[in-house]
């Protein structure tokens, strides 16, 4: 483990960091799953988790001006309870007798929502607490945690669904939010600009920034393609193993746990250099493309575990990488602003490529992950040319 991990403060929030991330990702997998029984339709399961995606275009800039205005613990613990309050909500509306299809929708605008505030609140806050200097680590460490809730999670979430019903995750994931929302309660409130106003000129800063910057500007647009054409999971992974495969909850818990197990193994791969690698996110955007292409070829549940398993690896290395990047080379007092770009690109390619994923198995069924792997693919050609320095130093 790099050596932030050892500082207790930021020991003591990673561990209520991944206890959080351990909730989220019950919900990711039920809620997939949740929406795919109820409407029996993949095109359907891309258009809600659309709509999750869809609030990012409003909500994250704002976010992002918030987590510059105000302490950001403070900030984080009203949308972490927020968060925590409405799974706890859906968990009760399932439990008395089933969600429809429209209930479904306005839990993932709401979800949506309040995720499109909190995420670049999250990510400045974990590099505020690490210090610019340890952004690199800051950012490793919260994807090992990310991840790691993404390895384990999914197969439990698939087994509460055969085991105790649709409602089960929900609650867990509600009392998995108490950890991170006690920490806060307790962090001092400190961080935030201060000075940064509300308002149109301050979100024009955290853009001149960007168009000023090339490799930061580049690093985003990488995140684009590969957010709109090869990350979508929650869309990908249950379409193809109940459509293609024929598998049922436990093997879909299972093929979205192999998918955690190479995002893990991606983390831990960053996590062995305290070192920034810009040129990492090309080498893995082109891994995650040549996997989705593969795994149209050999539909089998062994080779799509083996398949997905990489394809985590490579979706890590690469987002890992064009995070640290940008967090490496901003300014703290514009962190906020450039952290909601960042998630913008990355939230905001969800809606499409939700939708773009689904519409691809509903028109080319088993074929659908080459269509999408070979977009990643000339992506990755047209922005190889780009000077991508291979070690950053903080500044």
């Amino acid at each position: 483990m790099p050596p932030l991990f050892f500082d207790p403060r930021y020991r003591a929030f990673w561990l209520a960091l991944f206890a959080s991330q351990f909730g989220r990702w019950l919900q990711n997998t039920a809620f997939g799953w949740l929406v795919l029984e109820a409407t029996g339709s993949p095109e359907r399961l891309g258009f809600v988790l659309m709509l999750r995606f869809l609030p990012a275009f409003a909500f994250t800039l704002p976010g992002g001006a918030l987590a510059d205005r105000f302490p950001r613990a403070r900030l984080l613990l009203v949308l972490e309870a927020a968060l925590a309050g409405l799974s706890l909500g859906l968990a009760l509306a399932l439990a008395s007798g089933g969600v429809g299809f429209g209930g479904l929708v306005a839990y993932a605008l709401a979800y949506g929502s309040l995720a499109a505030l909190e995420v670049p609140a999250r990510q400045a806050y974990n590099v505020e607490l690490a210090g610019s200097a340890r952004a690199g680590q800051a950012v490793a460490l919260a994807s090992l945690s990310f991840n790691l809730a993404r390895m384990l999670a999914p197969a439990l979430a698939g087994g509460l669904i055969n085991g105790l019903g649709a409602a089960a995750p929900f609650f867990l994931q509600a009392a998995f939010f108490l950890p991170l929302v006690l920490y806060l309660a307790r962090a001092p409130a400190a961080g935030g600009a201060g000075g940064s106003r509300l308002g149109y000129r301050a979100l024009l800063r955290g853009f001149a920034y960007v168009r000023r910057t090339p490799l930061v500007a580049g690093t985003l647009l990488l995140v684009a393609s590969v957010a709109t054409l090869g990350i979508n999971f929650q869309t990908l992974v249950p379409a193809y193993a109940r459509l293609v495969l024929g598998l049922d909850a436990g093997g879909y818990g299972l093929l979205m746990s192999a998918l955690g197990v190479g995002a893990m193994a991606g983390a831990v791969a960053n996590l062995l250099s305290p070192r920034v690698h810009p040129r990492w996110m090309l080498y893995g955007a082109a891994g995650l493309g040549l996997s989705e292409v593969l795994l149209a070829g050999f539909p089998s549940v062994a080779t799509a575990a083996l398949l997905l398993a990489v394809a985590g690896a490579a979706m890590v290395l690469t987002l890992v990488s064009a995070n640290a990047t940008v967090q490496t080379l901003t300014p703290d007092g514009l962190r906020g602003r450039v952290a909601a770009i960042y998630a913008l690109v990355l939230m905001g390619s969800g809606p499409p490529g939700m939708y773009l994923t689904g519409l691809a198995f509903a028109l080319f069924a088993g074929r659908a992950p080459a269509v999408l792997g070979i977009g990643v693919l000339a992506a990755v050609l047209l922005l190889w040319r780009r000077p991508w320095p291979r070690v950053l130093t903080p500044v």
